[in-house]
């Protein structure tokens, strides 16, 4: 299986994961194609759009929700006004098509992991998949968080909605059972998620308290050009964002309004790379392209008048001029005291052999 994330985790190298979700059912309506042509589709665009992982849920409405549970996103949206009622829309897939998924991701060459959120999905997804993701909103869930830490895989656990008592919490019940990788994924519960509660801050705050995981961000604002959000987030340490996915965001309903298209998603990935290449390695030293520049803008001892042959060298003789081409004026008292062995010229760039 494609171990992208896994490597992302230990490396800190970017990876953006494709949060399909269950879009893959307005989709499939949209085009008259079956849930799973669409969802094949979805993960082949976002394969070609150089999407490193792509993520689906795997829920039944039964186990998720109970019927009365009231909604908690946009209803101009989506109006559905029960949680239930929604997830029952698009909870038809079982292990059989989330294995054939798995094998269609692998055949491609795309990492494939979905979100579990019963104990039963949290077993069958088991071995489709390298990484386990933890919803925010089963952070105090701690039975079903210390039931999937004792897979011993690595986890990414969203982190929002929370106050820093229960990510504690969470974070000591995967490390009693689970010593695999582990990252924090900062997000905001609320879909669409405005700039103005974005909360950046709180990547820096997440690697300053555990600088010992990896922090990543889960993005739920609207896509907007430039993908400052998802760039700052980087900038700030979350070196794995995960962004729900679409290949129509006009769509009304569930989480196309707040995703990224492939597009969008190649846009994202060119920014990352200009990032990457503008931060450089950090190294303190002089780069190759600054070597003519530093020869000729730095500066070097010159003489102040003439200085005849045989007399003995004072500061009062020497000045310092650019280019650097001669003694350095950091080796000034190498000079002063010494003898002129041969006749220095007025505005000479002095040499190491003009002296005795």
């Amino acid at each position: 299986m494609e171990q992208v994330i896994l490597n992302g985790m230990k490396s800190g190298k970017f990876v953006l994961i494709a949060e399909v979700g269950v879009n893959y059912y307005d989709i499939a309506k949209e085009r008259g194609i079956t849930p799973m042509d669409a969802a094949k589709l979805m993960v082949r665009e976002a394969r070609d759009a150089g999407i490193h992982a792509v993520k689906f849920q795997t829920y039944k409405a039964e186990t998720l929700a109970a019927k009365q549970s009231p909604y908690y996103w946009d209803i101009t949206e989506e109006p559905t006004r029960s949680q239930y009622e929604l997830f029952q829309k698009f909870d038809s897939f079982g292990e059989a098509e989330y294995q054939e998924l798995a094998d269609y991701c692998e055949e491609l060459g795309i990492e494939f992991c979905s979100t579990a959120f019963d104990f039963e999905s949290a077993d069958y997804l088991d071995k489709m998949m390298n990484v386990y993701k933890i919803s925010s909103s089963d952070l105090t869930n701690i039975p079903f968080i210390e039931y999937q830490a004792k897979k011993n895989k690595p986890i990414l656990l969203s982190v929002g909605a929370s106050n820093a008592d229960e990510i504690e919490l969470a974070v000591q019940t995967i490390r009693k059972y689970n010593d695999q990788p582990l990252a924090l994924l900062h997000c905001v519960l609320e879909y669409p998620t405005p700039y103005t509660e974005v909360n950046l801050n709180k990547i820096a705050s997440l690697r300053q308290k555990y600088p010992d995981l990896v922090i990543g961000y889960s993005d739920h604002t609207k896509p907007k050009q430039g993908f400052d959000v998802i760039k700052t987030a980087y900038l700030l340490g979350a070196t794995i964002v995960e962004k729900h996915y679409t290949l129509d965001k006009t769509l009304k309903g569930n989480d196309h309004y707040h995703a990224m298209d492939p597009d969008d998603a190649r846009n994202i990935l060119k920014g990352i790379e200009f990032i990457d290449m503008i931060r450089g390695s950090g190294e303190l030293k002089c780069l190759e392209s600054e070597k003519v520049a530093r020869q000729n803008a730095r500066r070097s001892i010159v003489s102040r008048g003439d200085i005849p042959k045989g007399t003995v060298i004072t500061r009062a003789m020497l000045t310092y001029k650019r280019p650097g081409t001669g003694i350095a004026p950091s080796q000034i008292e190498t000079v002063v005291g010494r003898t002129a062995a041969v006749d220095i010229a007025d505005d000479t760039i002095l040499q190491t052999q003009m002296f005795e």
